[in-house]
């Protein structure tokens, strides 16, 4: 203990170090202060994120939900299943999963090489320019040749027989029956296409008298709350029929328009092949020269 000269009091002499330690200790508390607000200001953030994630996971499953299921309000807040709305939701998109499929699969069976292959037209060119005819039906009727170019001239070379007449109906009737086999399958995609928006159209109205009883049983003061079950089923059938509609009707044109051509390209080939039996200077007798082929074997 020392005597301060100025106040003449004693006072306590701090311990040798003392006061470094002192000045050290200061020093950590103020950067430790800076940290400590940090980690909590991270801690708040944190909290405030998780808590609004949680609140958008609700809110989201909510939206999703919506256009899966459709739901109804009464006056007493209760909510509830619309089961008929809910249905034809699920109908149109059981609907929409089959119209897709279908779309792959006619994309499929209707490829230019089950039409009109190449490879099997230019052989049966070159069997009939060598006057191989019965071999060319031969070739035409074997599984690896089916197609509906193989179809059609086959109809018409086997009424050889009867004149060149006849050759021209048998090939004019498979190319009949080989156009409304393709297009009647293409055909459903277009009927799925204009009917989807009417079962869509139905549940639109369906969802518009819900809402219009929820304004009758309120007394005309209906809670947007209650009138949202109905609209809600209104608009998502309505999103759901169009959802259906336009992958069908763009697929359709799409199919139909390729199905179209590649037909037409084997009708041509197949009658231009038939041209080769036509009674005239160049072709006199060709008719007749498949009987001779067959008397010869």
């Amino acid at each position: 203990m020392t005597r301060d000269p100025m106040t003449n009091n004693h006072c306590e002499t701090p311990p040798e170090g003392g006061v470094l330690e002192t000045l050290m200790n200061r020093e950590l508390e103020n950067t430790c202060t800076p940290r400590r607000g940090i980690l909590l200001a991270c801690s708040v953030v944190l909290l405030f994120t998780t808590a609004a994630s949680a609140q958008v996971d609700v809110e989201s499953r909510s939206f999703a939900e919506a256009f899966f299921i459709s739901h109804s309000v009464d006056a007493n807040g209760t909510r509830s299943v619309e089961w008929l709305g809910s249905l034809v939701i699920w109908f149109l998109m059981a609907t929409s999963v089959a119209s897709i499929g279908l779309i792959g699969q006619l994309a499929s069976t209707n490829r230019q090489a089950r039409i009109a292959p190449e490879k099997i037209m230019h052989r049966a060119s070159e069997y009939l320019d060598a006057g191989r005819y019965r071999e060319t039906m031969t070739m035409l009727a074997e599984p690896a040749s089916r197609s509906d170019f193989a179809t059609v001239l086959l109809g018409g070379l086997e009424r050889a027989p009867s004149g060149f007449q006849s050759m021209e109906g048998g090939l004019d009737q498979a190319a009949t029956e080989v156009i409304a086999r393709r297009v009647r399958r293409v055909e459903i995609l277009n009927v799925i296409g204009q009917v989807s928006p009417m079962i869509g159209l139905f549940g639109t109205v369906y969802g518009m008298i819900l809402a219009f009883q929820s304004i009758v049983a309120s007394g005309g003061n209906a809670d947007p709350v209650l009138l949202a079950g109905g609209i809600g089923t209104a608009l998502v059938t309505t999103f759901w029929g169009l959802i259906v509609a336009i992958p069908a009707l763009a697929g359709y044109a799409a199919l139909r328009g390729r199905l179209d051509a590649s037909l037409a390209e084997a009708i041509s080939e197949a009658e231009t092949l038939l041209e080769k039996f036509r009674p005239g200077p160049q072709a006199e007798g060709k008719t007749m020269d498949i009987d001779r082929e067959d008397a010869s074997s």
